[in-house]
This record gives structure tokens, C-alpha cells and sequence, in this order.
């Protein structure tokens, strides 16, 4: 199968999960009964970034191919693959009401794609990042990127103004916004997940022991935000308390070789995580 990049849960109650990676294929699940419904082949290369509409009508995945794919769940077919991307694509998001799609690359730009028009190129190009763009989250009217130069960037679309913070001396791998919009959780390749308050740049808290200095390995909020995941490349998923910093529980998986990526379930109260990771398997924890 190859290794598994990426995962994601389906909107909502978080009934299904997606997954995809180094087979060039994207897996429809249920995590709950561990159950394959469907496979969604058309990436000619590895598939690094998936995300589901608000509506789950929709998924957008994107990878090697320097083509973010649109897709219908229903008919399992690609509504339109998205050209103007020059290097790999890492990372895409949707927005509130999935009219847009966010996509960042290796090509060092995060571009913007109308999905309710016909068109096939991007409507918007930022071009601020210094490096490969490793991230990209829709938050509001906000889109904050991560990249491989260091530095977190937040674009205010309605102010037409992008603000910085230089967050690691490593490249950052991971970015995620927490749900109030004020603070937000970046991963690095120093080893360090840092939570930052975004108003002023200040660091809040880091969380420290996991092994990630070579490879991608995103990190996340867990539990109504009440602790931080992350993997290790050496085959461990930590789990942090969010505000002492303090290792909570260290969980072996993955055959000890990267844990790639992790994933809560979206549906408040209900306690379940995905993992994926460079043995081939996508692990459920939990419920």
C-alpha cells in the first residue's frame, strides 16, 4: 500500500475518514468498524493533502501531480483538476461554504480556486513565502500558511494586508488554528510543536520529546482543545497537556517507523483519533 500521508475526517459527525498516500489512491472509511466503502483512484502520484466540504458532498486532494483534484463522494469521479502549480502540491483547504480552495506548494505560493466556476486556473497567487509552502489553513476570512523558510504567514482577505511571525529556525511542518481563531498550534522540524498566540506573536507553550527533524509529521488539538497530538518518526504518537506542556501518554504504532499524520474527530464528545503513518496503516484510537 505504501505509506499513508495523509488523513482526514469526514465533516460534521466525523461518520467517515479518508485517507491517502504513497499508492496514489484515496480510501473512503469507516473508522468505527474499520470497513473500506470506497476507492477514489486518478492521482498519478502520491497523494499528500485531503479535505472534505462542510457539506461532504465534495473532497479536494492534491499531491505529486501539481494538481489540486476536485471530487464528487457520490460518483467517485473528479469534477475538475485544478493547473498552475509548477512544483508538488502539499497542502489544501477549503473554506466555510467550499467556494474556494487554498492550496500551498513546493513552488513556494498559495494559490486560490474558484469551485463554483468552470475555471481552471487559480483566481488569486500569493507569493510571499520564501520557500516551499508546507501548510495552508482557512480560518474566516484568514488563510494562514506554514513554509519550509520558517515563518508563519496570515493573509487578511478583507484588510488585503499578511502578517509573519518567524516561529522556528527549522521549517515548519504543521499549522493548525484553534477554534476561537487566537491561538495556533505549528510544528517544526527542530522537534518542537509551539503554541502561539496570534494576536501578538507570543509563544504560549511548547511541547517537547517527539522525534521530527527529517520528515513531514503534522500534530493537531485533541479533545475540545484540552490536549496536543503529534507523531515521532520513530513510531510514537504523544499526547501533551495543552497548557503545562506535560507529556500525557506515549503510544507505540506504526510498526515503529513515522506517524505521519493524526486527526481528531470533528464531533464534539465523541473521543476518537486517526494516525497514518509510513508502514502502510491507517491506526483508529479510541471509540
Amino acid at each position: 500500500m505504501g505509506a499513508v500521508h495523509c488523513v482526514a475526517y469526514s465533516a460534521g459527525s466525523g461518520t467517515y475518514a479518508l485517507s491517502g498516500g504513497a499508492d496514489r489512491k484515496i480510501h473512503l472509511w469507516n473508522p468505527s468498524t474499520s470497513t473500506k466503502i470506497q476507492t477514489y483512484a486518478a492521482h498519478g502520484y502520491e497523494v499528500l493533502s485531503l479535505v472534505c466540504s462542510h457539506d461532504n458532498a465534495l473532497f479536494a486532494s492534491c499531491g505529486g501531480d501539481k494538481l489540486v483534484f476536485l471530487w464528487d463522494v457520490g460518483t467517485a469521479q473528479t469534477i475538475r483538476r485544478f493547473e498552475g502549480h509548477w512544483g508538488r502540491i502539499n497542502c489544501v483547504d477549503f473554506n466555510a461554504d467550499a467556494s474556494i480552495l487554498v492550496s500551498g506548494s513546493y513552488d513556494a505560493t498559495v494559490k486560490f480556486w474558484d469551485v463554483k466556476s468552470q475555471a481552471r486556473k487559480p483566481i488569486q497567487s500569493l507569493e510571499e513565502a520564501g520557500d516551499s509552502v508546507s501548510d495552508v489553513v482557512v480560518h474566516g476570512h484568514e488563510v494562514v500558511s506554514g513554509s519550509v523558510d520558517g515563518r508563519v504567514r496570515a493573509y487578511d482577505l478583507r484588510m488585503g494586508r499578511c502578517f509573519v511571525d518567524v516561529v522556528a529556525p527549522a521549517p515548519v511542518t504543521s499549522v493548525r488554528v484553534g477554534r476561537d481563531g487566537c491561538g495556533m498550534l505549528v510544528g517544526s522540524l527542530d522537534g518542537v510543536v509551539r503554541l502561539m498566540d496570534r494576536s501578538n506573536g507570543l509563544l504560549l507553550q511548547s511541547y517537547r520529546g517527539h522525534k521530527n527533524t527529517e520528515m513531514r509529521v503534522r500534530s493537531g488539538f485533541a479533545e475540545q482543545e484540552e490536549y496536543v497530538v503529534c507523531g515521532s518518526e520513530d513510531g510514537e504518537l504523544w499526547v501533551w497537556d495543552l497548557l503545562d506542556g506535560k507529556c500525557k501518554e506515549r503510544l507505540r504504532c506504526h510498526a515503529g517507523k513515522v506517524v505521519s499524520c493524526v486527526e481528531y474527530c470533528p464531533a464534539q464528545g465523541r473521543r476518537q483519533m486517526l494516525t497514518g503513518g509510513a508502514d502502510g496503516t491507517v491506526v483508529v484510537w479510541g471509540e
